[in-house]
């Protein structure tokens, strides 16, 4: 599992470097650390995490319509969810927790419309 993971990461590392967008992401004017969903976490946690967060701070950008929607998955959902209550909570590792299925990354996950949130 964990060869395929890496073997996943280094695909996706030569995509972004093949197209130019790795210097784009690497130039980047946000440092900081950010709270994702692990990949490898079932759907069910997923789901839990959003309820969870989303029980404690506002998730609005994940519901339809709103910029975090799409891509229309459960991880993307949730890593957004899960980071704005790691940001909310006030940055601790533990509040990337969620019970073992967080992780918290150096490198802004925003994509396209979708902002992750960050406070210094």
């Amino acid at each position: 599992m964990a060869k395929a993971q890496i073997c996943l990461c280094f695909i996706i590392f030569l995509f972004l470097w093949s197209e130019g967008n790795f210097m784009k992401v690497a130039k980047a004017d946000r440092s900081g650390d950010w709270c994702v969903a692990k990949p490898s976490t079932a759907n069910e946690r997923l789901q839990e995490n959003i309820n969870f967060a989303c029980s404690k701070i506002d998730c609005q950008i994940i519901l339809e319509g709103g910029a975090c929607y799409l891509p229309d998955n459960l991880i993307s959902r949730a890593s957004v969810a899960m980071n704005l209550y790691y940001q909310a909570q006030g940055r601790h590792f533990w509040n990337c927790n969620f019970e073992g299925s967080g992780l918290i990354g150096i490198t802004d996950p925003s994509y396209e419309g979708c902002i992750y949130q960050f406070r210094k």
